[in-house]
């Protein structure tokens, strides 16, 4: 319970400062639980996922609300976007069904070297465009979503270096990607419920691959620390800050491919 707690209370900062939903944090630090608590080990990245994404509801809502209050969202941009991201990020957590666990913690943790490395170099990419249309905008939303869903983060590592590349502002890049991050955690979440429904040998207190005690400690939690992040996000410079976290999702998903490999 503790640990769960002290996840929460990270994640939420970590999701407000940077606009991500966490599950970079939540994915390794769950599956590395699970497997200590003596889940089913061809389930438990699964139930890391699906855990995941039903905690990033909660927090997306909490960091949604704090840059929202400071006039930072672009709500045309969540609105055009939202279709393609609940489609894509549906959709893929059927093909994480299939995927063994083996499979989805090595496309996680390359996936999380990418973002680390974009973190570590601070790799920002030229603004050289404007946002495209609302079609555009919807087949962006359904990649940005079902990679999202694989990897059960809240966007923030595809939709801020893309709406950057769009010429748009960095905070109000981070303030709409924690817009985004809703409805991405509310589609995978029901994903991840339907795909894990009826699945044998799960352990108790689950709904499909979702492990609900794990869900209410860290939502409880991360609510609260979600606005801390979020004022320091548009009150002081994160580069150094961003390099550490970086190294923290590194060493965190070498110890998930650890665990189950």
């Amino acid at each position: 319970m503790l640990i769960l707690l002290a996840l929460g209370a990270a994640v939420g900062f970590f999701a407000g400062l940077f606009g991500i939903g966490g599950g970079g944090m939540m994915v390794p630090a769950l599956t590395t639980l699970f497997i200590a608590k003596g889940f089913p080990s061809g389930q438990v990245v699964h139930l890391a996922l699906g855990t995941s994404m039903a905690a990033i509801v909660m927090t997306s809502l909490s960091s949604l609300r704090a840059h929202h209050a400071k006039g930072a969202v672009l709500w045309p941009v969540v609105r055009h976007i939202t279709p393609g991201i609940l489609l894509g990020t549906f959709a893929a957590t059927f093909l994480a069904t299939y995927l063994s666990s083996r499979h989805l913690a090595t496309f996680f943790a390359c996936f999380m070297a990418y973002v680390s490395l974009q973190m570590v170099l601070n790799v920002k990419p030229k603004p050289h465009r404007e946002l495209p249309g609302a079609a555009v905008l919807a087949s962006v939303g359904a990649a940005i979503g079902a990679v999202s869903a694989l990897v059960a983060i809240g966007g923030g590592s595809l939709t801020v270096p893309y709406l950057t590349w769009c010429n748009v502002n960095i905070r109000n890049a981070i303030a709409t990607s924690a817009a985004v991050g809703l409805p991405i955690a509310l589609a995978g979440a029901l994903g991840y419920l339907l795909n894990g429904w009826g699945q044998a040998g799960l352990p108790e207190h689950t709904l499909g691959y979702i492990y609900w005690p794990a869900v209410v400690l860290i939502s409880g939690v991360s609510y609260f620390t979600t606005p801390f992040g979020a004022h320091l996000a548009h009150s002081l410079p994160i580069p150094t800050l961003k390099k550490a976290f970086a190294l923290l999702l590194i060493l965190l998903s070498l110890k998930m491919l650890h665990s189950v490999l």
